[in-house]
């Protein structure tokens, strides 16, 4: 893997959440909840930009039949939107699962539902990337990830 922090982005309908690795892609940890609309890829653009990360990965949620509804639309139009604004690569990945799988680790913490509505995202997030930089490390990346290509690439 080469080195550089990767970031693991939860696109929800209200909320973002953003997780990031460190420079050797071993461990990944939760950073922000950015509010959707107006500048919200910007917003994870800049924290891809102050952490140096060469990779963001968007959750793509695909239903347990694996196809595609419009939560998975809305994924793939926020990681183009991000792609045109990021230096790294931008790459989907499926996050079945990734904000049960945070619920229920949160739930087993001690945390609340009340509680957890405040770091779902971020957490969510870190599953998404955990599971990326598992792909990553197995040499799975390009067979397990899509490449969002940018405007203008023939990609």
């Amino acid at each position: 893997m080469p080195r550089g922090a990767r970031l693991g982005v939860d696109v929800g309908t209200v909320r973002i959440g953003v997780a990031a690795s460190d420079p050797d892609g071993l461990m990944a940890f939760p950073v922000d909840t950015v509010q959707r609309g107006d500048g919200d890829a910007a917003a994870i653009a800049a924290i891809a930009e102050e952490r140096g990360a060469i990779t963001v990965f968007v959750g793509l949620p695909r239903k347990l039949s694996g196809q595609e509804g419009t939560s998975a639309e809305d994924a793939r139009a926020f990681a183009s939107r991000l792609a045109e604004l990021c230096s790294g690569t931008v790459r989907l990945i499926d996050e079945r699962f990734s904000t049960a799988t945070a619920s229920q680790a949160m739930r087993s913490a001690g945390r609340n539902a009340k509680k957890q509505r405040q770091v779902i995202d971020q957490a969510a997030a870190v599953v998404i990337l955990e599971n990326a930089l598992d792909v990553d490390r197995n040499g799975n990346l390009d067979s397990v990830t899509i490449e969002v290509p940018r405007k203008g690439n023939d990609d």
